[in-house]
């Protein structure tokens, strides 16, 4: 059965759009991808019909919407097959996931003299919140280094542990090269070592199905508004005793069991000691609304689809004379180059007059441009929404760009 593109199209209203008078081509998913109109309608029919504040609440309105927020908690447990929903925590995004981990793990489970080990493709989120957490406790950062096409050598990494290694923080997809890095042959050799793992699956999460419990990962973060959910809203997995060896990172209502003047606070358990405040209860109603939809279309047909579209943009743009593609060939969800020695900003903007958007710049991931020796690198990122006829409109786009600059 072939995927249902052009209806698929119609969900996202925001593709009918023209910019700078042309039909827009959006090739900026892996930063931030459009909504389905399901998402939408989500989020603006809590507002309207059922919006409380959650928890504690006896009257029905809180009541329900906290049984909604729980129901969503239950639907991402299920979503990436973790072994229970209070292994889920909601957070504002991958970022803060990786950062609560860094300052409650890190912090309380850690101590000087620990390593950790990170790879050099890592985006930012990645890194400093260890760089952060290594000044302040004296824990070394080990760096697994990249090879020249973009992929991670195995053979690398029991040299990188010893008894003092305590973590292995790895992202599972590039946010920059989309290498897909083979986590069914590095956490085995990390668990055997008695490592803990982190996987960052921002860019994998809406490419592939994802089963937490399979992969035998410690912790799993990812970003609703990559998998074509709300802004503001994200997921933390961490396996049950661990959470609950784990204390707060932030504290305030929701996360409390008991607080007292005089004999302190007591927390909740896991997940809720996490999630102090009040909640985006908005954008945790869309993140259900988005794993729905990615569910109806079929994470299989999904990966299927974008790997043709893949294949065909890789035969395409290298008939486009002296661009450079950076990473390996197979690869997940995004294409990072160079048109000659014109400027990321300055071809992206020359494309933006066409119509076409796409990411320039460091892309987060400065260590990775410093290993390529440039600045910046443009990057386009597919999606379930876009067509071989888009892929054709960026490479035409650059050829004229490459005829009239030189």
């Amino acid at each position: 059965m072939s995927f249902p593109i052009e209806r698929v199209r119609r969900d996202f209203p925001l593709l009918a759009r023209k910019v700078n008078g042309q039909p827009l081509v959006y090739l900026d998913s892996a930063a931030s991808a459009q909504k389905p109109q399901r998402v939408i309608d989500r989020e603006l029919g809590f507002y309207r019909h059922g919006y409380a504040a959650v928890h504690r609440g006896i009257h029905t309105l809180s009541a329900e919407a906290t049984q909604q927020m729980e129901a969503v908690r239950l639907q991402v447990a299920q979503f990436i097959n973790a072994a229970s929903a209070e292994e889920i925590v909601f957070v504002k995004g991958t970022t803060e996931g990786i950062n609560l981990i860094a300052n409650s793990f890190g912090r309380h489970l850690l101590v000087p003299g620990d390593s950790i080990i990170i790879t050099e493709m890592e985006h930012h989120a990645n890194i400093v919140p260890w760089q952060m957490l290594a000044l302040e406790r004296g824990i070394q950062l080990r760096i697994w280094p990249l090879q020249q096409d973009g992929t991670l050598d195995l053979a690398q990494l029991p040299g990188l542990i010893d008894s003092s290694t305590k973590l292995l923080a790895i992202t599972q997809v590039s946010n920059v090269l989309g290498t897909v890095n083979s986590l069914s042959d590095i956490i085995p050799v990390a668990k055997a070592a008695g490592l803990k793992v982190l996987v960052d699956g921002a860019q994998a999460v809406m490419h592939q199905r994802i089963d937490v419990q399979e992969l035998g990962c410690d912790f799993y973060v990812f970003s609703g508004h990559k998998l074509y959910g709300p802004s503001g809203i994200g997921i933390l997995y961490g396996r049950l005793p661990l959470l609950e060896q784990m204390p707060p990172w932030e504290g305030g209502g929701a996360m409390i069991q008991h607080v007292s003047l005089t004999d302190g606070t007591t927390f909740a358990a896991p997940p809720w000691r996490f999630e102090a405040g009040s909640p985006n209860t908005a954008g945790i109603m869309g993140l259900g609304a988005a794993i729905d939809y990615v569910n109806t279309l079929g994470l299989d047909a999904i990966q299927d689809y974008e790997q043709s579209l893949m294949q065909y943009a890789l035969e395409v743009l290298p008939q486009v004379p002296t661009l450079k593609i950076y990473g390996p060939v197979k690869r997940s969800g995004v294409i990072a180059f160079n048109l000659g020695a014109h400027h990321a900003y300055d071809v992206g903007s020359f494309l933006d007059q066409y119509g076409i958007a796409i990411r320039t710049g460091h892309h987060c991931a400065m260590p990775l441009m410093s290993f390529y020796k440039v600045p910046s690198m443009c990057r386009a990122s597919l999606a379930l929404y876009n067509t071989h006829e888009e892929v054709d409109r960026l490479a035409t786009g650059l050829q004229r760009i490459h005829t009239l600059l030189g």
